[in-house]
């Protein structure tokens, strides 16, 4: 009897134990002419047991290349599709950086650092102060949503005047908006729901009744 931890390790699992050792099989024929004949129905046979690679433009280049690959490229057929190379089929991907940048504030994020510097870049003129009050609303409703709790727009003022290096000028008289709670929304919501149900249940209580009555 053969234990799976004695057999050799399936390349790729979603094609079973069977057709690797076709192409293991294979791989021994010394006849081309056999090897070839049998490449070609070991392919089908793939195409049946992994029927999504249909979905995938040429599909059936991939399925030539997943038969040179379990084989380990000792395979010697001939193959309709340039044979892959293994060097670059088992070849690592790079790293990916990770990115070093420090944001100031947190709860404001790296994106709205990159928004202000480009407010910084802008001409001064209405459609600059209408920037400048849009990003300072966001700001306070932001402060409030990560801190739970109040903020007085002169502390937004001086945090976005911070992270534009003092390049950004508070338009006079700027009062921003009161900022939404989004911890007091979600209780009314779930109560509004709850209302709702209570009445839904009374209706269907009543219409019981009177069906009992009649």
């Amino acid at each position: 009897m053969e234990y799976n931890s004695s057999r050799n390790q399936l390349v790729i699992p979603e094609y079973g134990r069977n057709v690797q050792k076709l192409i293991e099989y294979a791989i021994e024929l010394e006849d081309r002419e056999e090897r070839n004949k049998l490449a070609k129905a070991i392919i089908s046979i793939m195409a049946i047991l992994n029927p999504q690679l249909k979905d995938i433009t040429d599909y059936k280049q991939k399925l030539w290349d997943h038969l040179f690959i379990i084989s380990n490229f000792k395979l010697d057929v001939d193959s309709p599709f340039p044979i892959p190379d293994a060097t670059t089929v088992h070849a690592k991907p790079q790293p990916v950086s990770y990115p070093n940048n420090k944001i100031k504030y947190k709860h404001y994020g790296k994106t709205m650092e990159v928004v202000i510097s480009e407010i910084v870049k802008m001409e001064d003129g209405p459609e600059k102060i209408y920037m400048i009050t849009s990003v300072a609303n966001f700001m306070k409703q932001s402060y409030v949503n990560w801190n739970r709790d109040s903020v007085a727009d002169e502390t937004i003022f001086d945090q976005l005047k911070e992270l534009s290096k003092g390049k950004v000028q508070i338009p006079e008289n700027l009062k921003l908006q009161q900022p939404v709670d989004m911890n007091i929304m979600k209780p009314q919501a779930g109560k509004k729901q709850n209302n709702q149900r209570n009445k839904n249940q009374k209706m269907r209580s009543n219409g019981n009744n009177r069906g009992r009555k009649n």
